[in-house]
């Protein structure tokens, strides 16, 4: 017989009123990470983002990603989705494979795949779609569907949106207080005001996303917006105590993780990405390069415990206070509010000083070109620079600075016009200038066959002539 359908505040209340919620990360909330988080105060876990497509598709795709034991709850499952009866083929499957609480519906992801799958905020504009995804599942499934989303640069936009899925079906609605332009490095701060004016226009449970890196911004967030919870994502991955209110050692945090990892195994690639969040900034210090190494090339649980476990041994003494602590100056730039070894939030750098720093780079670049003569004066103007700066991917950059380098050695190799050719007949290969018959090579190993030659420079020997007709030659 199946369970009666909660809605809106009563789903809300019967998954425990969630306050800390883990949030939906691609690659990052698999069952290990949920199970920490839910032994550090989260109330709450959300699956990684799963692909509906996929999903449908691939038996082995659904067994992975739907990894769960009976402690792992309330859980919602999350999809990506542009297809109304995928999406809902997705979520009927999810139900044969497991239990959980609710379906998830992502049209909040920024990043360039969702561009590319037309999936995630890039979806935000089409309302008719939205609203028949979120009602297809709404009516057709006995579990409640929620939506995570963004904000448009419009309060009133956003709360107009927000009402249309509540409308559709949506019984809660997680809003990230950003746009979808927000992201990396021109993130910037949530905006919180968007978040209050949802809250005001709906009559669902709303959690907040964005601007949680310590226990008190959840407070502070609850008690400013009057959602019903907070969700972290990027404060989590570098403090998965967050919601505890503590900042125990990185090496602790990993260690844990490591155990659960080995109950429940992911991909190493999912372990290796979390050790990196937590081990952020003991990795920036350049004596800890060797460390760095194993867990960026290591392949296995134990690989990543050593490295962890050798980190503890160089740093105990310090957080023992058995020896004074010198902050090297490659932290210097990152405001550290405890020491580097304790678990605290990354604070990306203002969206203005990122963009900048990306003037600066391009501007140096622009030089750098011009003083080997590859750039037409006339070409770009100072404006285009700019624009060129700010939109200019960490992508874009590198193979910017490659080709750079390429049309430096494409240039100096031009102008190495001052070569010797060799002198034997018909040969066009530059000779050795330390060859004594000024010869390439090959011509040299050709002529060794007939006549009597030692060759240094070619490391050509001649042991005998026979007669003129036998001729023993040695390279070494």
């Amino acid at each position: 017989m199946e369970k009666d359908k909660k809605s809106g505040f009563d789903f809300y209340k019967s998954i425990g009123s969630p306050v800390n919620l883990v949030a939906p990360m691609v690659d990052a909330s698999e069952l290990a990470w949920r199970m920490l988080g839910r032994r550090h105060g989260a109330d709450l876990c959300y699956t990684p983002m799963l692909h509906s497509g996929v999903f449908v598709r691939d038996k082995k795709y659904r067994v992975e990603a739907l990894q769960t034991c009976p402690q792992d709850r309330p859980l919602i499952v999350q999809f990506c989705a542009n297809d109304p009866d995928i999406f809902l083929e997705a979520v009927k499957l999810a139900l044969e494979e497991i239990e959980f609480d609710g379906v998830d519906l992502n049209i909040g992801c920024p990043q360039v795949i969702a561009k590319r799958g037309h999936f995630g905020s890039f979806l935000q504009d089409e309302w008719e779609l939205l609203d028949k995804m979120v009602s297809t599942v709404h009516k057709n499934v006995n579990i409640p569907v929620t939506v995570k989303v963004r904000v448009f640069p419009e309060v009133e936009r956003t709360v107009e949106y927000a009402k249309m899925l509540e409308k559709a079906g949506a019984q809660m609605i997680t809003v990230h207080g950003r746009t979808r332009d927000q992201k990396g490095p021109l993130t910037g701060l949530a905006d919180w005001s968007q978040i209050t004016a949802v809250k005001k226009a709906v009559s669902i449970p709303v959690f907040a996303n964005g601007n949680i890196q310590h226990l008190t911004d959840v407070e502070r967030c609850v008690a400013q917006t009057g959602v019903e919870g907070v969700m972290s994502a990027e404060g989590h991955l570098t403090n998965p105590a967050l919601f505890a209110g503590k900042n125990p050692t990185v090496w602790d945090m990993c260690i844990e993780y490591l155990d659960l990892v080995d109950e429940f195994p992911c991909p190493v690639s999912f372990t290796r990405g979390h050790l990196f969040k937590m081990l952020h900034h003991m990795f920036q210090i350049r004596t800890n390069a060797d460390l760095r190494e194993i867990i960026a090339k290591g392949q296995s649980v134990e690989e990543f415990r050593r490295a962890v476990v050798s980190l503890r041994e160089r740093y105990i003494k310090f957080h023992n206070e058995e020896e004074t602590f010198v902050l090297p100056e490659e932290l210097e730039m990152f405001n550290l509010a405890h020491q580097p070894w304790i678990c605290q939030p990354y604070v990306r750098p203002p969206p203005d000083v990122y963009l900048e720093k990306m003037r600066k780079l391009a501007a140096e670049e622009r030089k750098e070109r011009e003083t080997l003569g590859l750039v037409d004066e006339n070409k770009r103007s100072a404006d285009n620079e700019n624009e060129e700066a700010q939109t200019m991917s960490k992508t874009k950059r590198k193979k910017m600075e490659k080709k750079a380098q390429k049309d430096k050695w494409k240039t100096m190799n031009q102008m190495k016009t001052d070569y010797l050719s060799c002198s034997a007949e018909d040969c066009n290969n530059p000779c050795s200038k330390k060859c004594e018959s000024l010869l390439c090579r090959r011509c040299c190993k050709t002529k060794s066959e007939t006549q009597i030659i030692i060759c240094e420079a070619h490391k050509i020997y001649v042991r005998s002539l026979n007669e003129g007709k036998e001729v023993d030659t040695r390279d070494s």
